[in-house]
């Protein structure tokens, strides 16, 4: 089985409130690697910039 398949089934082995929880995480953990990338980036900006561009990346990310 590959690593895709895997992760379906136990994905569906959990119950709503688990998976929403799980995407809770998910997203948090993407804002910080964002935030992260843009402190690398961006060493002169302070906190307050960094949250606010990291707000603006996932409100007008696109796919």
């Amino acid at each position: 089985m590959d690593a895709t398949k895997k992760q379906i089934a136990i994905y569906r082995r959990m119950t709503p409130d688990r998976r929403w929880q799980e995407a809770r995480r998910l997203y948090a953990f993407a804002r910080e690697l964002k935030a992260a990338a843009l402190r690398s980036f961006h060493p002169e900006w302070n906190e307050a910039t960094v949250r606010e561009e990291v707000r603006k990346a996932f409100l007008y990310a696109h796919t």
